[in-house]
């Protein structure tokens, strides 16, 4: 009699299976349904193709389509395989290299033979690959030597693939996918059962660009062909119409059309701020340091460039140091009569962040355990050297501005201290109307620090949310190992915006790590020196950043508080201009930044041109409001327009242009 597998299930039953059974096999066993649905398997864990034999007893769990992401994920990734299949079907001679999955679908890099690919290749490809789909071709596993790999890339001409196989490590079993019998790849997988498992209408081809093979700007640049891929085609008509809305909502489009700021090559990364986005940046600004003073935070500010010896004593220049800017600083050699003779050059660097600068102003003077905590706050100025290629309008930019702040404080006030900033970006992000999750993110593999501190900051971070009543499903409360900075764990604050996207901004990290390397100490009750703990934070995360959310979320229709133009005064006739005039003076006096138009222009063509320009509110007036005292209210988003005394709507217009902290 042969042996017998025991393959637990998820329910706790037991399956005796035959030696050499696969999980294909025990979907079967089950049922022709769950055979039908079942996708992929984990086996003790790890995710493996269905048709992987077992090799002792095992737990078992069948990943099916209602497992979403698991199945999206597969999916995605079969998706970048059938692309480059298409891709070497209809161009032969295009060398393959490699096609992950990503957050919404997958690409493929390819190095073409005679030209690169451009978007109108892009249907005949789909075309192609809907036909492999259809045909559906089992997937198969097999393993391979590293030498038989980098023969078989040899003979196929994939010089690319066989540079990649011969650095492999040659003690690792290395797999190939086939695709039916024609066609393979290398890859890890797993894969689903065939190609028919994916849903042809499912996935859509969205563009084409450059990149350089291995990432690497001295290397042959390539054609990397991107698609989105989905579950079903329900979920990919969802996701397209997700993108349209973004689309018109793109903040570099609404920031051009509404005149708030520009971008250009003279200053990659850096943003010129316009009249009209710079009265934005001031209002938010004004909200953020009544908040901040209002928690009893002292505004600092501190230099742009420091020496390179302070960020190797932080230790960011080690870690961070292809990420800064920096500046030779000529150090003279005076001979004794005093001229220059020689010089020698000390590095100096752009801060891209302000911890070490606040540790220094906390070193300044003897601290007592009776000054903590000590709030320290920063519209601090940064600079990171991201690459050209990671730009992106306001959301990633090499200048920028962070509403930062440092607290030093005692090992027993730490809690309450993030409980505290809880607190304060709950109210912040409720007065701009998000919802928002929150997340720990635990210890990287590389940090600094000893285990039972990290014990110690992670578990001062979760008890504080807990305590503030926010660790709830209600709030997406989520531990994410991995993911933390390398001298501290954070916590995030993910924003989701009007449409369902989600944004991580606020973020506060417990660390005992920069302290101790700069030195930073009090003078405790028992008259010893002890080290603060540091909790960094910040709530918009950078300025930024924070309003091309803001524009997107809103769509560029921003509450009146934060409009640039709050309200445009318009005539119907030339008659009315020097009522125009009156009305624009009292909204002045009453605090509405407003603007008159009295220009020779239909009164319609006044209402679209300051509709695309998002003005809240146009105050049409003509012969009869001028007669009677009245104007014209229409509101941008609404049908009608509603006459009223200019008293009204100056009270009504008051109110809403207060901010949402002082109403």
């Amino acid at each position: 009699m042969s042996e017998l597998l025991k393959i637990s299930l998820p329910d706790g039953s037991v399956r005796e299976m035959p030696v050499g059974s696969t999980p294909a096999d025990v979907a079967a066993a089950i049922g022709p349904g769950l055979a039908r649905a079942a996708l992929a398997a984990r086996v003790d864990g790890e995710l493996v193709d269905l048709s992987r034999p077992f090799v002792a007893d095992a737990q078992l769990s069948l990943v099916t389509s209602r497992d979403e992401a698991e199945a999206l994920d597969l999916a995605r990734h079969d998706f970048a395989h059938v692309l480059a299949e298409a891709v070497q079907a209809l161009f032969p001679g295009t060398q393959i290299t490699f096609g992950p999955s990503t957050d919404d679908g997958f690409y493929y890099d390819f190095a073409p033979k005679d030209r690169p690919f451009t978007d109108e290749d892009l249907p005949a490809i789909e075309a192609e690959m809907r036909k492999i789909i259809q045909a559906d071709k089992p997937l198969r596993r097999e393993v391979w030597s590293r030498e038989q790999l980098i023969s078989r890339w040899k003979q196929q001409g994939e010089s690319f693939k066989a540079e990649w196989a011969a650095e492999l490590p040659g003690d690792e079993p290395l797999t190939v996918y086939w695709s039916g019998d024609d066609w393979l790849d290398m890859c890890r997988g797993p894969h689903l059962p065939s190609t028919g498992k994916l849903d042809a209408k499912a996935f859509k081809l969205t563009r084409v660009s450059g990149a350089y093979w291995r990432g690497d700007q001295n290397n042959a640049m390539l054609s990397r062909i991107y698609g989105t891929g989905w579950l079903n085609k329900k979920q990919l008509d969802a996701h397209l119409t997700r993108l349209e809305e973004a689309a018109k909502r793109d903040h570099r489009k609404l920031g051009n059309e509404m005149d708030l700021f520009h971008l250009q090559q003279e200053a990659h990364g850096s943003v010129f701020w316009h009249p009209k986005g710079y009265l934005i940046w001031r209002e938010l600004e004004a909200y953020m340091r009544r908040a901040i003073d209002g928690a009893g935070y002292r505004e600092v500010k501190t230099p742009q460039v420091m020496d390179a010896r302070q960020w190797e004593q932080s230790g960011h220049w080690g870690k961070y140091r292809e990420n800064m800017f920096v500046i030779p600083d000529e150090v003279p050699n005076v001979d004794d009569e005093g001229p220059v003779i020689s010089g020698e050059a000390d590095w100096m660097a752009l801060k891209p962040m302000n911890c070490p600068a606040h540790v220094l102003i906390f070193r300044q003077g003897i601290k007592s355990y009776r000054d903590l905590p000590l709030r320290i706050y920063e519209n601090g100025c940064c600079h990171r050297n991201e690459p050209h290629g990671a730009l992106h309008g306001l959301m990633r930019v090499r200048q920028f501005t962070q509403d930062d702040a440092h607290i030093f404080c005692r090992e027993d006030q730490i809690v309450a201290e993030v409980r505290a900033f809880c607190e304060l970006a709950d109210r912040v992000y409720k007065d701009f109307g998000f919802t928002y999750s929150i997340k720990l993110a635990l210890r990287p593999e590389k940090r600094f620090g000893s285990d039972a501190d990290w014990d110690k900051a992670e578990n001062e971070l979760r008890n504080a949310v807990i305590e503030a009543g926010l660790a709830t499903e209600e709030y997406g409360w989520e531990e994410l190992p991995g993911e933390g900075a390398f001298y501290a764990p954070k916590l995030e604050w993910h924003l989701t915006d009007a449409i369902g996207r989600t944004w991580q901004v606020g973020t506060i990290q417990s660390d005992r790590v920069l302290p101790e390397r700069l030195d930073a100490s009090y003078v405790g009750e028992d008259g010893e020196k002890h080290r603060p703990v540091m909790l960094h934070r910040a709530i918009f995360g950078s300025y930024e950043r924070f309003i091309g959310i803001l524009i997107e979320h809103f769509a560029g229709k921003l509450p009146v508080w934060l409009a640039p133009v709050q309200a445009v005064v318009a005539t119907i006739v030339s008659d009315a201009d020097g009522y125009a005039a009156e009305v624009a003076e009292q909204l002045k006096a009453a605090g509405i930044r407003v603007e008159t138009d009295c220009r020779n222009e239909k009164i319609n063509y006044k209402v679209r041109e300051h509709s695309l320009q998002k003005v809240p509110h146009l105050m049409v007036v003509g012969k009869r409001e001028a007669e009677e005292g009245t104007v014209a209210l229409r509101t941008l988003g609404a049908e009608h327009q509603k006459v009223m005394p200019l008293s009204e709507a100056i009270a009504l217009l008051q109110a809403e242009a207060t901010a949402p902290d002082r109403r």
